[in-house]
């Protein structure tokens, strides 16, 4: 697997190397009684089940690296013409947690069965004169290599996991690898680094949003809220710093609070910033890449990589507390691809 530094940017404290075959908790140093009840920890669901974080028994977010195959309940619900779509996935976030353990994304949806979760990948993927749909899963597939690691220090605990895109699930096409990093919770919350370097293995890769200027890129599907509130911000060209940064706010089901998901762009994103594409509809709300009318080659020369912050708290934030979320976000030194 590339090297790489850790997308939290935090002098470690404890580093396990551990192999997708691992099937016991991972476990950092001994809490002190302060920390007793904050220890963030990874622990894997069965040998091919999902790696999970938790921050002492709260569940932060589940990492399913290994394919998740159609659950028999929702079978019968999805209708002919989406049948297609029921695929079986990989290398995405479900659930993502709020608070209280509230599930706050959605996967097997019977309206849009290929939406899952949180997950990166386009709709357009061009390779050797075809094409394919990594988004609605049909002709490439993110899969896992069993190259996968935990790291953990004093403050946070991330997976670094290793997926291929592979053309009809035979030729690999893409070397990906994705960061996924939880920092302790704080008073305001509980910020979620999310890392992700794509690189060619022979030729190059194309990808582009629907129709080139639809959706595509960091697809978040989030679980229905009756009181759903949107808000998107990016700042007019000529402004410095130009923050972009997006709040969706409601109540999910079985919980009791509003809670709140927002999503900062880092500005070393190429063609930052990638413009705001929301279905209020489906709960859905993203980033996109590349920019509108465009198509993006990824080349085995020069990695891609893309980075986002996710910020879960209680209630709806007020843009002057996300704005300085965004500059601190923004000031953290640079990773290496």
């Amino acid at each position: 697997m590339p090297s790489s530094l850790p997308a939290c940017f935090i002098k470690a404290t404890a580093v396990t190397l551990v192999t997708a075959l691992a099937a016991m908790p991972l476990w950092g140093p001994p809490p002190t009684a302060a920390a007793e009840q904050h220890l963030l920890t990874v622990r894997k669901l069965g040998d091919l089940g999902p790696w999970e974080i938790v921050d002492g028994d709260t569940p932060v977010l589940r990492y399913n690296y290994h394919p998740v195959s159609e659950p028999p309940e929702i079978k019968d619900r999805i209708s002919a013409a989406s049948r297609k779509y029921a695929v079986a996935r990989s290398d995405y976030l479900h659930p993502l947690y709020g608070p209280q353990g509230e599930v706050l994304t959605e996967d097997w949806s019977p309206d849009h069965p290929h939406h899952r979760g949180i997950y990166w990948a386009w709709p357009e993927v061009d390779w050797q004169g075809r094409r394919g749909d990594l988004h609605a899963l049909q002709a490439v597939f993110a899969r896992p290599t069993g190259q996968i690691r935990v790291e953990e220090g004093t403050d946070f605990v991330q997976i670094v996991a290793e997926n291929q895109w592979q053309w009809d699930d035979g030729t690999p096409i893409v070397r990906e690898q994705a960061t996924v990093c939880a920092r302790r919770k704080t008073p305001a919350g509980r910020a979620i680094d999310l890392q992700f370097s794509f690189t060619a293995l022979d030729a190059d890769v194309l990808v582009a949003r629907r129709g080139t200027n639809q959706y595509g890129g960091l697809n978040v599907r989030l679980s229905a809220a009756p009181d759903q509130q949107i808000e998107t911000f990016t700042d007019p060209a000529a402004a410095t710093p130009r923050r972009a940064w997006a709040q969706r706010s409601g109540t999910p089901r079985g919980g009791q609070n509003v809670i709140g998901f927002t999503i900062l762009q880092h500005p070393q994103n190429p063609a930052y910033p990638g413009d705001w594409v929301q279905y209020p509809n489906l709960s859905w709300i993203q980033p996109t890449f590349p920019a509108a009318d465009a198509r993006y080659t990824i080349s085995k020369e020069k990695p891609l990589v893309l980075r986002y912050r996710l910020w879960i708290h209680e209630g709806r934030q007020t843009p002057e507390t996300i704005r300085a979320w965004w500059d601190a976000y923004q000031a953290e030194r640079s990773p290496q691809p």
